[in-house]
């Protein structure tokens, strides 16, 4: 089994509220909401085999306020207390506090050393594990393709510039309204097609191997386990390298805090798992997922409801 979390947004900071104005962000309680998981999924031992954190690990607020290093420590400090490693994706908010050089030498770094865990090229943060055979996880890096995170003159940043731009025509290009793809804002991003092609490769040494898959990455990917401005990029080029193989039985995102679900036209399951960051402090938002040879039991705590997919 493995447990599931994102989008704690830790900030010492006093609640506020989203972009929207709408929704309450306890930036504080959310730590004490993690502590709270760590210990849960401490005590389920020996059956607990690793923790998925899908990014968005600290609020951007910390960046204004000179204080991301510290929040970092501080969240990263409650996830060490877990017995069991703990695999990060990157999200946008991570890129709003530092610059990849940075993050790549942080504890949210858990890509595994070798050139066989990651693309060949570049500083794609993607990556793949087998806690246990036939069973593989695959981390995948949902701003590759993106402006956050990126040095202004380096290529990669101005070919996100430019498809952002060719795509969204606001003056804000955290804006999506008038557009045709609304997933073209500036906090989301995409993957370059070398990450894509590296994918297709993992899947396919799954297909032979004849292996389960669990995909994941802080961008939904599926229009219906997302509202439609939450998704990734390209996130048909994902879905389509997915669906040209047997293997994935199941992707997971965070980044829309409200979650969602859905069961592809694949039978592949899509979970888009509730944030931490607007979960209130009486609740809380984590679950753990036990895998059978047929079937993935989520077991949800708080906000996030117990699920059955069977594949």
């Amino acid at each position: 089994s493995f447990g599931v979390i994102t989008d704690i947004q830790y900030a010492d900071a006093e609640d506020g509220y989203d972009f929207s104005g709408c929704r309450r962000r306890y930036y504080r309680q959310s730590l004490n909401l993690l502590r709270d998981a760590v210990e849960a999924w401490a005590a389920e031992r020996p059956l607990l085999t690793f923790v998925l954190q899908l990014g968005d690990s600290i609020d951007g607020l910390n960046a204004r306020c000179g204080g991301a290093e510290r929040a970092l420590e501080q969240v990263l400090a409650a996830l060490e207390r877990l017995p069991v490693p703990v695999y990060h994706a990157w999200g946008n908010h991570e890129f709003y506090n530092f610059n990849r050089a940075r993050l790549k030498l942080t504890g949210l770094n858990s890509r595994p050393a070798g050139a066989a865990a990651g693309p060949p090229a570049g500083d794609c943060q993607a990556y793949h594990f087998s806690p246990a055979a036939p069973f593989r996880v695959v981390v995948l890096d949902a701003y590759d393709l993106s402006t956050l995170g990126r040095e202004p003159d380096s290529p990669r940043y101005r070919e996100s510039l430019r498809l952002l731009q060719e795509k969204n025509p606001n003056d804000n290009l955290n804006n999506p309204t008038g557009l045709k793809e609304p997933q073209f804002v500036e906090f989301n991003g995409g993957f370059s097609q070398a990450q894509l092609d590296w994918f297709n490769e993992v899947l396919k040494f799954s297909d032979e191997n004849q292996e389960k898959v669990v995909v994941t990455g802080h961008l939904p990917i599926h229009p219906d386990a997302s509202d439609r401005v939450s998704l990734a990029w390209n996130y048909k080029d994902v879905l389509s390298v997915i669906h040209s193989h047997q293997c994935v039985v199941c992707f997971l995102a965070g980044h829309l805090h409200d979650g969602g679900y859905c069961i592809d036209s694949h039978g592949v399951h899509h979970l888009t798992l509730e944030g931490i960051i607007e979960t209130p402090p009486e609740s809380n938002a984590f679950g753990t997922i036990y895998v059978y040879e047929d079937k993935m039991i989520l077991k949800g705590r708080g906000r996030i409801s117990d699920r059955v997919m069977h594949f």
